[in-house]
Formats: C-alpha cells, structure tokens, sequence
C-alpha cells in the first residue's frame, strides 16, 4: 500500500473507530428508523417478512406510532394474512380514525375474507372521510355486486367513473 493511501486508510480507520467507541451504531434505531427500512423492503417485492419485523420492532419502541401499523398491515395483507392485516388495520383506526386509506384496507381484507357487509361498511367510512376516492367506490360497487345490489354496485361503479377511474 503507498504511503498516500495508508494515510487516508489510517483516517478513515481512526475515523469509524472514533465513531464506534462514542457509542454511534449503524442501522436503525428509531421506531421511524425502522419503518422506512420496513418501507423499502416491503417495496422490493418479497420481502415482506423482513418488512414486518421492522414495523413490529418499530411498534415495540413506540407503540403510538400509528404508521408502523398501517404500514405492517399492508405487508401483511400482501402475504396473504389478513386476519393479522385487519388487526393492524384496526389499531391504526383506533389511533387515527380520520385516514380513509386504513378503512379502506381494512375493507379489503374483509371482502377477501367474505365479510361483504363488514367491506361495505368500512368502504363507506372511507368515502365519507374522502368522498373523491374513486377506487373506494369501484371496491364498494364490487362488495355490492357481490351481495346481489346490482343497482347499488352501478351507482358506485358510475360516481368512480365521474371521479375519474376507468
């Protein structure tokens, strides 16, 4: 190694020691720390284990941060376990009632789930919070349909077109 190297490896090496030994640590460790390492991770595809460790750990460190709940519930409903995504879901409700994307969700799982009324009913929550969410309408008008209130489901099918939805 030259002489020119060895001293730029010596500070750096001085450097990260002096960091290590003043206590600072790499990786998370905030609750918010974690949610966007569970964030990036759950966006790559697959790795919704990894994602929901993250926003579990999260929620162990604050568990009042709403986001971390909204977050491990969509991880969890991309997984396929939608009990635990309702759960979530309905935490993140309870701490922050007024998002319509949670009810929203949350009536996803519940169609998936067959609970059409229970669909329909947080479908309706959600465009009561956010009367311009198309996609609520579409996913209203399906939960309709599928109870057998053709006329309802149309309705809802039409004011997500007017709003835009195709």
């Amino acid at each position: 190694m030259s002489a020119k190297y060895r001293q730029t490896f010596l500070i750096l090496f001085t450097l990260l020691s002096a960091l290590t030994l003043a206590g600072c640590r790499f990786g998370p460790q905030t609750a918010e720390d974690f949610v966007n390492r569970g964030i990036v991770r759950d966006n790559r595809g697959n790795q919704e284990d990894g994602a929901i460790a993250d926003f579990t750990r999260a929620i162990k460190l604050n568990p009042k941060y709403v986001e971390a709940y909204f977050y491990r519930g969509v991880a969890k409903e991309k997984k396929g376990d939608l009990d635990g995504a309702m759960v979530d879901f309905t935490k993140y409700i309870e701490l922050n009632p007024n998002l319509a994307i949670a009810y929203h969700n949350r009536g996803w799982a519940k169609k998936a789930k067959g609970d059409l009324d229970g669909a329909i009913a947080d479908y309706s929550k959600a465009i009561e919070l956010n009367p311009k969410f198309a996609v609520a309408y579409t996913n209203r008008g399906e939960a309709k349909k599928a109870k057998g209130d053709l006329a309802g489901a149309d309705k809802d099918f039409a004011q997500a077109a007017k709003l835009g939805l195709r």
